[in-house]
């Protein structure tokens, strides 16, 4: 599958794969600050943003879709960043192609099995017909009850492509929900690689706990943690300018 990207600045490639719900748009300002110190492209993973759709939704496609991707671009000993279920994809890949890879860096997610926490966004966004909407804010207004936490809502809505007065969802809501159990198994089981890895996590979110460190030790023994006390999931929002230090250091673009 030939995946959308977006490219912006020059010198060592850094790929960066979003999470769940989410898209390349996510990561603008990021990958701006970064431009100046690398070649940031930022990816929209498939049924995400405005690569193509698919019935199927694994691990190992997504890897593979990403493997299409660095061919096509030419890139080699590339430094990838992966948030969420990005963050599994990255690993994954470090898996399945070390070649490529220079440095790793993992936000808020472990290897693991995780259990479902995103079903009841699922049904509240399915549930919605579209087409009763003509705008942003009435959209946001109908999910009001089922998703009362106003961040999470605005995140979900950045989905949302207007053409006139017609609404849609870019990504493919009905395919990640049917196969949302395979974004929750556990990756790189059994496996040992050996590229160094920084693995940033959010002080107030509960993605990756204590007890995560030795399976990614584990799996990752060239791996350093870091965390960032004030911020959440989305570690790299709620702390640019913590995130953007931690990252620049490890990636030795100073």
């Amino acid at each position: 599958m030939k995946l959308y990207y977006q490219t912006i600045g020059t010198g060592q490639p850094l790929v960066i794969l979003h999470g769940l719900f989410g898209s390349s748009d996510n990561w603008r300002a990021v990958a701006k600050q970064l431009a100046t110190q690398a070649q940031v492209i930022t990816v929209d993973l498939r049924n995400h943003g405005h690569s193509p759709h698919s019935s199927e939704q694994t691990y190992a496609l997504m890897v593979e879709d990403l493997a299409e991707l660095f061919e096509r671009l030419k890139l080699d000993k590339v430094d990838i960043i992966g948030h969420s279920m990005g963050g599994k994809v990255a690993m994954a890949f470090s898996q399945r192609y070390p070649q490529w890879l220079r440095r790793l860096v993992v936000v808020d997610i472990a290897p693991r099995q995780y259990d479902d926490e995103h079903s009841a966004i699922f049904r509240a966004l399915l549930a919605l017909d579209l087409s009763l909407y003509t705008s942003r804010n009435e959209v946001d207004d109908a999910l009001k009850i089922a998703l009362p936490n106003k961040t999470v809502r605005q995140f979900l809505l950045m989905n949302l492509a207007i053409n006139g007065e017609q609404l849609s969802w870019r990504n493919n809501l009905q395919a990640l929900y049917d196969n949302y159990s395979q974004l929750l198994v556990t990756v790189c089981e059994d496996e040992t690689i050996m590229i160094p890895s920084c693995f940033i996590r959010g002080g107030q979110s509960d993605y990756v706990g204590d007890e995560d460190e030795d399976l990614i030790r584990t799996c990752f023994p060239y791996a350093e943690l870091a965390t960032i006390e004030q911020a959440g999931h989305w570690v790299h929002a709620e702390a640019p300018q913590q995130f953007l230090t931690k990252i620049t250091e490890f990636l030795d673009y100073d």
